[in-house]
């Protein structure tokens, strides 16, 4: 900034540059959206026919309410972080592969504006699939009311960011097209089956209970299922407390996010 420059000038540019980096991400999702919105929507519609209809209708309860109103939040959230993620690792890879990135770099936008900028694309893609999803899950259980509505939305809003996150590091770590499929297949998809998606950490033995309370997916899903069934749930099938389900989440993403500014700042995976 110029000596005579006036003080806010700065915070208006970068302000510009975090829209214009928003705009350009929520544009790529809407124009590309057979391959970002409609896929997941189907796979998650796959979910409710087989293990809500099939299944569900020989589990039966599960906490005191039917397995397919149990399952819901949980596919939800599957969803959720699916999206987020993919989103952010496919985009920022391809702009590291086409080498457009450099034009941010140089540019005198700081690193957290760059980084919020394509958060911002996950968080949307990740929120919008989420909402499609849970209206579609509308179609196979009777309709029911949210036990706290800004709960819900915080825990999508922050599963989102974190994984959006996660996505960004994948992607500025990739060399080529297949390493950005190597943290989804091998990390994300059994850490997400075993997440408490389907079922009740609280069901399981010892010591896979105290296991599976190392697996951070379990916080978010479980936290999404408070906020959503709280009041039909029977209190043995929390299996985390709310309060600690939101310092972890936090706390995840306030690391990620530290160790995502960290790398830009170092120009690690950006640099040939």
């Amino acid at each position: 900034m110029l000596p005579n420059e006036p003080s806010g000038s700065s915070w208006r540019a970068n302000l510009i540059g975090l829209q214009t980096i928003v705009i350009k991400e929520v544009t790529r999702l809407l124009r590309i959206w057979p391959q970002t919105i409609l896929p997941p929507v189907i796979t998650t519609t796959l979910y409710f026919i087989i293990f809500g209809k099939v299944i569900g209708s020989r589990v039966g309860t599960m906490g005191g309410v039917p397995y397919m109103q149990f399952i819901v939040p949980g596919l939800v959230m599957m969803s959720v972080i699916n999206n987020s993620y993919s989103n952010v690792v496919s985009s920022f890879f391809s702009s590291k592969f086409q080498r457009n990135v450099e034009e941010l770099l140089v540019s005198p936008l700081p690193n957290s504006i760059i980084l919020l900028g394509y958060m911002s694309g996950g968080i949307a893609r990740a929120l919008l699939v989420g909402c499609l999803v849970l209206l579609v899950s509308m179609l196979f259980m009777q309709t029911t009311t949210l036990y706290s509505i800004p709960i819900t939305l915080a825990v999508a809003f922050l599963t989102a960011a974190l994984f959006s996150i996660g996505g960004f590091l994948n992607a500025m770590l990739a060399r080529k097209f297949d390493d950005i499929a190597i943290i989804p297949t091998f990390v994300l998809t059994p850490l997400t089956y075993l997440g408490g998606v389907f079922y009740s950490i609280t069901l399981l033995p010892e010591p896979w209970q105290t296991i599976s309370r190392c697996n951070p997916i379990v916080y978010m899903v479980s936290a999404f299922r408070y906020g959503i069934l709280k009041h039909q749930l029977s209190s043995d099938m929390i299996d985390i407390e709310i309060g600690l389900a939101f310092a972890a989440i936090g706390l995840f993403i306030v690391g990620l996010f530290g160790l995502a500014l960290w790398m830009l700042k170092q120009g690690i995976g950006l640099r040939t």
